[in-house]
C-alpha cells in the first residue's frame, strides 16, 4: 500500500520462525550501487513514491547498509539496516517480492538486518497494522508519523518576517547546518545530509535571523509530485514561511506530501490549514532507548526509509 519504511513484518513467533529460517536458501548480501535503484523501484512499485535521486545520499548514508536476499530466479527480499554514528540504526525498505511472500524469506532477511544493528538503538517507520509484530522483535512506539497530501501554493511565497530571511542551504556553511540537525537525529549524519540538499531537482533553504539559523526545510522531486523532508523550524511562524517558500511556483497539478509527527499539532495545524489531507501513517517505534528528538520543533521528518 501506500508509505515507506517498513511494511513486511517478520512471521510472528508462534510461527516458530527460527525453524522456518533453517529451512530458507537465501543468499543475503550487500547491495550494488546499481541494485539500490532497484530497492527504489520495488519500494515504487508498493506506493512509496521515492525521491527520483534517493540512491545517492541513501548510499552515502552507510554504504554497506542496504542488503538483498537472492535465490537461483533472482533477487526475492530487501532490506536497509542503516548504521548512524556508533550508538544507533534504522531499518526500511523491508520488502519481499510479491510472489515470493510467506515464504520464510522475509524473516531470514530480517534476521539479517538486525544482527547487522545489534548493540544499537534502532528505529523503524512501519505500517499501524504489524506494530504487534515489531513489538515481538523488542520495539516500542514512540510517535505516529502521518503523510499529508495536497497541492502546491502557485503564488510567490510570502514576504519572510522582518530581520529575517531566506537562504539556499548549498551557500551556508555546512557545519552550522550539520550542528542545527543534531537536535532532530540521534546522531551527526554529514555524508547523507552534504548529498540531500543537493541532489538534482531539489529545493534546500534556510531561515535565517542575523547570522542564525531558524529553521531549514528540502523539497525533492519524487515519481509523483514532490516531497517536503525535512522541514524543521523553531517555531510556526518559521516552518509556515519555509513551507510557503519550498511550494511556491510549484505547477498545480503537482502534488506535495508532508509526513509530520502527529505529536506535534503545530505540524498537523500547518499541514491542514494548507488544505493537505492525511493519506497514511507509520508508526515510528524503537528497539532500545528511544533517543530525545525535538518533536515539538519538527514539521515534517526527513524520510520514512531512513528516519
Amino acid at each position: 500500500g501506500e508509505g515507506g519504511g517498513v511494511t513486511h513484518a517478520p512471521e510472528p513467533e508462534r510461527n516458530h520462525p527460527h525453524r522456518r529460517a533453517a529451512q530458507v536458501s537465501l543468499t543475503i548480501r550487500t547491495m550494488t550501487p546499481d541494485e539500490i535503484g532497484l530497492a527504489l523501484d520495488w519500494a515504487a512499485a508498493e506506493g512509496w513514491n521515492p525521491g527520483l535521486y534517493d540512491a545517492a545520499p541513501f548510499l552515502a548514508a552507510d554504504p554497506e547498509g542496504f542488503l538483498i536476499g537472492l535465490r537461483e530466479d533472482g533477487p526475492v527480499a530487501m532490506i536497509s539496516a542503516v548504521r548512524d554514528g556508533t550508538t544507533f540504526g534504522f531499518l526500511g525498505f523491508y520488502l519481499v517480492r510479491p510472489d515470493r511472500r510467506g515464504q520464510g524469506y522475509g524473516w531470514a532477511i530480517w534476521q539479517a538486518a538486525m544482527a547487522r544493528l545489534a548493540g544499537r538503538t534502532i528505529g523503524l517507520d512501519g505500517v499501524l497494522a504489524q506494530q504487534d509484530n515489531y513489538r515481538r522483535s523488542g520495539f516500542q512506539l514512540a510517535d505516529r508519523h502521518v503523510r499529508y497530501q495536497g497541492y502546491g501554493l502557485p503564488d510567490p511565497a510570502p514576504e519572510p518576517a522582518d530581520g529575517t530571511c531566506m537562504i539556499a542551504l548549498t551557500a551556508w556553511p555546512f557545519a552550522s547546518l550539520a550542528a542545527y540537525d543534531r537536535a532532530f537525529f540521534p546522531t551527526e549524519r554529514h555524508a547523507f545530509l552534504q548529498r540531500w540538499i543537493a541532489q538534482p531537482q531539489t529545493l534546500a533553504l534556510g531561515l535565517l535571523h542575523g547570522d542564525r539559523l531558524l529553521g531549514y526545510g528540502v523539497r525533492r522531486a519524487c515519481r509523483e509530485g514532490y516531497k517536503i523532508g525535512p522541514l524543521f523550524a523553531d517555531t510556526p511562524d518559521a516552518a509556515e514561511a519555509l513551507f510557503g517558500s519550498l511550494c511556491a511556483r510549484l505547477p498545480a497539478s503537482a502534488p506535495v506530501f508532508l509526513d509530520t509527527p502527529a505529536s506535534n499539532p503545530a505540524a498537523l495545524a500547518l499541514a491542514e490549514r494548507h488544505g493537505l489531507r492525511p493519506t497514511f501513517e507509520t508508526a515510528r517505534m524503537y528497539a532500545g532507548p528511544a533517543p530525545a528528538l525535538a518533536s515539538e520543533r519538527t514539521y515534517g521528518i526527513t524520510s520514512f526509509e531512513l528516519g
